[in-house]
């Protein structure tokens, strides 16, 4: 089967690839340079997971990763909520969602991929890591805002959820 390129001309007569690079490079030089949000993703090795024989749940301790790769993201971190424990009257205060926007240049440039189920791990303080598992990673982006003035699709958008002490414990 032939790969079919066909050039986007929508924009053509007064915005093009060197202005979406222009425009992309300049992003990146203020989220790296300026903003420096640096999160590290353990990205699960899928073809080294171990499972139980007879349901194909994972094993305790039967998630492999990949080597950790740092990454620079805008990231927003929602505020926590505090919530009842079942039907308790315990109250309990979660840290909130995160949401991670990182731009298509930097996963390609770094070879990486988030997919669903991946990990990843954002500095609160020089000293304290809070972990977070991807809920949303962000595949569907052709809507206009994600792309650049209905250009390209030039981030993607992903969520993590809290993850605690006693589901991941980093490598």
């Amino acid at each position: 089967m032939m790969k079919n390129n066909v050039p986007i001309t929508r924009l053509g007569k007064f915005f093009g690839d060197r202005d979406f690079e222009l425009e992309i490079g300049m992003g990146q030089e203020w989220l790296i340079g300026d903003m420096n949000y640096t999160c590290v993703l353990y990205k699960i090795d899928r073809n080294k997971i171990k499972t139980d024989d007879v349901y194909g749940e994972v094993l305790k301790d039967g998630i492999k990763f990949l080597p950790p790769v740092e990454f620079n993201a805008y990231v927003n971190i929602a505020a926590p909520t505090n919530q009842k424990v079942g039907s308790t009257k315990i109250n309990q205060s979660e840290p909130g969602n995160i949401t991670i926007s990182v731009y298509n240049k930097t996963l390609n440039d770094l070879e990486i991929d988030i997919n669903l189920g991946d990990y990843i791990g954002y500095y609160d303080s020089e000293n304290f890591v809070r972990y977070y598992t991807v809920v949303d990673d962000g595949r569907v982006y052709s809507d206009l805002k994600h792309t650049y003035k209905g250009y390209k699709p030039f981030y993607r958008t992903i969520l993590g959820s809290y993850v605690g002490p006693d589901e991941f414990r980093s490598l």
